[in-house]
């Protein structure tokens, strides 16, 4: 899965946000949902400009992320 191919960040959309190509969804609501507890299918539903590949995407982008910076955890 190569994510650049799914994934945009566009300073004139969505303040600069990480979206999905061709669309105003910020790859922080696809998260969200899925974190929520929607499947795929769900969230498709309600934003059917959304694919299978550009959810799959999001996830890897999010993978990606998490290597490169650290959040300490407190106690």
């Amino acid at each position: 899965m190569n994510w650049k191919n799914y994934i945009t960040v566009d300073p004139t959309i969505c303040h600069g946000k990480a979206c999905i190509k061709g669309t105003r969804i910020m790859v922080s609501v696809v998260l969200d949902n899925l974190a929520a507890g929607l499947n795929p299918n769900d969230i498709m539903k309600s934003y059917p400009s959304l694919s299978i590949k550009s959810i799959q995407a999001a996830i890897a982008y999010a993978a990606e992320i998490s290597r490169e910076r650290v959040l300490l955890m407190t106690a």
